[in-house]
């Protein structure tokens, strides 16, 4: 009886996407720091891009990032993540 499914040995093969697979997410040094740092395609309120002091719009596809190491543990590290314009991390590095 042939199989349903459908064979996968004919399908080209696809490299992984990283950054995908990670949710956008990867690690980054900023002097001595080092950040996680996720992409976001947009979000649905407004933030202020502490590179600029200006907004990041709704909708506006941006950078959240944290530094890794606090003093108060992770999940004080996490809590003080900011919204970055994508320019304004990158030129801040």
């Amino acid at each position: 009886m042939p199989s349903s499914r459908r064979s996968r040995r004919h399908q080209p093969y696809r490299e992984l996407d990283l950054e995908r697979a990670t949710g956008g997410r990867t690690t980054q040094r900023r002097g001595s720091e080092e950040w996680t740092v996720q992409r976001v395609r947009g979000a649905e309120k407004s933030y202020v891009c502490p590179g600029c002091h200006q907004a990041v719009a709704p909708g506006t596809g941006h950078v959240v990032a944290w530094a890794n190491d606090s003093i108060f543990g992770p999940e004080a590290a996490l809590a003080e993540r900011r919204h970055w314009h994508t320019a304004c991390w990158e030129r801040a590095r």
